[in-house]
């Protein structure tokens, strides 16, 4: 165990996530997600809903405030519940981030362009999240 490290950050999510560097973007994926067929470096979170795994992500990792869109859902016709929990708990870490939809292929092809993904056993359909990586000002 790490003092003050959310639990739900292993070893190989923690090394990926100070692996990458500004610019670089994360897939969260819901249970549903082909995440080893779309990525090479595919991070297991069996058990974990995909709104835990952001906010345990986002307590480590700031979004890029040098671009306009640092974090993408996937566009659907009707709202979703599951992306209102993402805007909460983007908006808890990060406040002046906002998220874009972004229609199919343009999603599946930034999730599959992502330094990793973090295949979750989120139930809710369309539960997918891309992160684009910030700085962390001295």
């Amino acid at each position: 165990m790490l003092k003050n490290i959310n639990p739900i950050l292993g070893p190989e999510l923690l090394f990926a996530l100070r692996a990458m560097g500004h610019g670089d973007e994360i897939a969260i994926v819901d249970g549903n997600y082909p995440a080893d067929a779309h990525n090479q470096r595919a991070i297991r979170a069996d058990g974990l809903h995909a709104g835990a795994v952001l906010d345990a992500v986002l307590s480590v990792m700031t979004l890029d405030d040098f671009v306009d869109q640092a974090a993408f859902v996937p566009w659907t016709s009707e709202p979703q519940a599951i992306h209102d929990t993402f805007r909460q708990t983007v908006k808890k870490h990060c406040p002046q981030a906002t998220i874009t939809a972004l229609k199919g292929d343009d999603f599946y092809a930034r999730v599959r362009k992502s330094y990793a993904i973090i295949a979750s056993s989120e139930p809710a359909l369309y539960g997918n999240i891309v992160l684009r990586k910030g700085v962390v000002r001295a």
